[in-house]
């Protein structure tokens, strides 16, 4: 009895040993091959977004799929359409609103271009930008400037639809107040301004278009401006005149200049601020009389609300960071177009 037990445990042994080496792999045999990643995981291939200029659209990432071997395969496209804001005035001086599309010709880059888009956009929210000279050399009529300011400011901010900040600078930019659709803020903003110290005005354009415009949250388009009160003198940046202005293109803001020189004579300053609305498809206004001031701001807000918009695919285009120039021309004669200069394309 016993010699039969021995002999099934034996023969049960010998069976359970032969059905493992059939069941495991041998020592050589190769890994199962992972998975390939799913299109469009993270683990495949992503399109890097290039830096956009002012007025222009980011680069659009394509379709992504995959090929016979199931590798991840990312498709890219770029898509570029500068948006340029301009105003057009007769002879006089007024503004023209009931202009078509066909009654301009646009050129970019010394070519011309094919419109996609024309708005007339004469009631966008606006983000608005003032910027006061708090140095020692407008200490004569400060006063005075900041009131017209305060009045141009209730005049032009609609609640829950338009907004501003105020930046007063002598040797250095300082907020008085922050974006706000408050007209009582802004108001107080202005009055905490002090006169003194040297002036830092390229800096101070700098900053507001780098870190106020730019960082500022968009739910849709939007106008942006800054209106900057100075003698144009500046004695106290760290950055050019053309930095600020290139800094405005990138920015897509108009800047808008108000002279607070009162000696009846344009000076170097004045030029200097001519330079830079001119650069920006800004206007720049001189007034030498008190008065002359809130004129100046009246005609910045019926501007503001008296502007095109053109979209356009320029031709020859190639991501190389360069600066492009800018040229529309009225096809009526008689009429004049203010618009900016030009703008910096993205950089792959």
């Amino acid at each position: 009895m016993r010699l039969r037990i021995f002999l099934f445990v034996f023969v049960f042994a010998l069976g359970a040993a032969s059905l493992a080496g059939q069941t495991s792999p041998p020592a050589s045999a190769p890994a199962t091959p992972a998975a390939a990643p799913a299109s469009g995981s993270s683990a495949g291939t992503a399109a890097s977004k290039a830096p956009v200029a002012a007025g222009q659209t980011p680069a659009a990432a394509g379709t992504s799929g995959q090929s016979d071997s199931d590798e991840a395969v990312t498709l890219r496209k770029t898509v570029t359409e500068v948006s340029v804001v301009f105003t057009v005035t007769d002879r006089h001086g007024h503004y023209i609103k009931d202009l078509q599309k066909d009654d301009f010709k646009v050129v970019d880059d010394q070519q011309p271009v094919d419109v996609r888009s024309f708005r007339n956009e004469t009631d966008l929210p606006l983000q608005v930008g003032l910027l006061v000279d708090a140095s020692n050399s407008v200490r004569d009529r400060f006063k005075f400037e900041q009131d017209a300011a305060i009045e141009f400011l209730n005049s032009i901010i609609r609640p829950r639809y338009d907004e501003a900040f105020i930046v007063g600078f002598d040797a250095t930019p300082e907020v008085t107040q922050d974006f706000t659709d408050s007209t009582e803020k802004l108001s107080n903003g202005v009055r905490m301004l002090r006169a003194g110290g040297g002036t830092a005005m390229y800096d101070a354009l700098y900053f507001a278009c780098r870190d106020k415009l730019m960082k500022q949250e968009q739910t849709g388009p939007v106008r942006r401006a800054i209106i900057l009160l100075s003698d144009g003198e500046d004695n106290s940046s760290h950055v050019s005149r053309d930095e600020a202005i290139d800094m405005a293109a990138r920015a897509d803001t108009i800047v808008y200049t108000i002279s607070t020189n009162i000696s009846g004579m344009k000076g170097v300053g004045d030029k200097v601020l001519q330079h830079i609305a001119d650069s920006t498809g800004g206007r720049a206004f001189f007034p030498f009389q008190m008065r002359e001031v809130s004129d100046a701001f009246v005609s910045i807000q019926e501007e503001l609300r008296s502007q095109y918009a053109v979209g356009y695919k320029p031709a020859n285009f190639t991501a190389d960071g360069r600066y492009r120039t800018i040229a529309i021309v009225a096809q009526q004669r008689g009429l004049k177009v203010r618009t900016r200069k030009g703008y910096y394309a993205p950089k792959q």
